[in-house]
C-alpha cells in the first residue's frame, strides 16, 4: 500500500475509499491484506468495490445519470411507497374502528 494510505485513518472519505479500491483492482493489494492492515471487515471493503463498479458502469453509459438525479429518483420511489403504506394503514385502522363499533 502507498505510504499515505498506511497512516492511521480516522475517517474513510470517498477519495480514500476510491484510492484503496483502485489499488485492489490494480493488484497492488488484496481485500484480505487491506482488511488486516486497516482492521476493516472484508465485507465492508467488498461493498466499496461493488459501489465502485456501479459508479463505473454509470460513468461509462452513453448518457450517464447524475448522482443527484439517481438519488432523487430513488427518494421519489421511497416517498411514494411510504405514502401508499400510510394510506393503507389508515384505512385498516378506520376499518378496525368501524368494525369494533358495530360489535358493541
Amino acid at each position: 500500500m502507498s505510504g499515505a494510505m498506511e497512516d492511521e485513518i480516522k475517517r474513510w472519505t470517498a477519495r480514500r475509499k476510491a484510492a484503496l479500491v483502485m489499488e485492489i483492482i490494480q493488484g497492488k493489494t488484496t481485500v484480505a491484506e487491506t482488511s488486516r492492515a486497516f482492521d476493516l471487515p472484508p465485507s465492508e471493503i467488498e461493498g466499496w468495490i461493488e459501489d465502485g463498479k456501479r459508479g463505473m458502469e454509470n460513468a461509462l453509459r452513453a448518457k450517464p445519470l447524475d448522482v443527484k438525479e439517481q438519488y432523487e429518483r430513488q427518494l421519489k420511489g421511497l416517498q411514494e411507497a411510504y405514502g401508499e403504506a400510510m394510506l393503507e394503514l389508515r384505512a385498516r385502522k378506520k376499518a378496525a374502528s368501524l368494525l369494533g363499533a358495530d360489535e358493541r
